[in-house]
């Protein structure tokens, strides 16, 4: 399951985020680090995850954090497992916040989580700067998809 990319990391996908990419059109993606308790870690690993309706926020104090997304108990922990939609402090480079903070400040976009994966053994997020589809462009998504679909029938016959 687990693949290679260019740098020499084994990617290992845990979770990705589907509806926000109906929901959204994204306009830039990010790969962040994320601040977890060793509980999460071991619960990711199992594969309890969940980022719908999840989102990320900046703070007052410019720091990125992601809210609502669900990763479930670690069944091992007794009294010492996690809060399951806690907030999670997100890793990024200050420029980076900084151009982020701007477009969603100035221009209104939305800071959607699309994936958690991990890469070796660091768990990180791909984070999404997203806008809002409109009615139709979501009525253009489910009709892409379907001829998609109706391609990939008449090519397996």
């Amino acid at each position: 399951m687990a693949k290679k990319i260019q740098d020499d990391r084994t990617i290992k996908n845990i979770t990705s985020n589907k509806k926000a990419l109906f929901d959204f059109e994204l306009v830039e993606r990010l790969e962040a680090g994320i601040m977890l308790l060793g509980t999460e870690v071991k619960a990711l690993r199992n594969g309890k995850c969940n980022l719908r309706d999840s989102y990320a926020r900046f703070d007052k104090q410019g720091e990125l954090w992601l809210t609502n997304a669900f990763i479930g108990d670690y069944d091992q922990a007794n009294i010492m497992n996690h809060d399951n939609k806690r907030r999670r402090k997100l890793l990024i480079h200050s420029h980076q916040a900084k151009k982020w903070k701007a477009g969603v400040d100035e221009k209104g976009y939305t800071i959607v989580p699309v994936s958690i994966y991990f890469a070796d053994a660091n768990v990180k997020v791909e984070l999404g700067l997203a806008k809002p589809k409109k009615k139709y462009d979501k009525r253009e998504s489910i009709k892409e998809r379907d001829v998609k679909r109706d391609l990939q029938r008449k090519y397996k016959q």
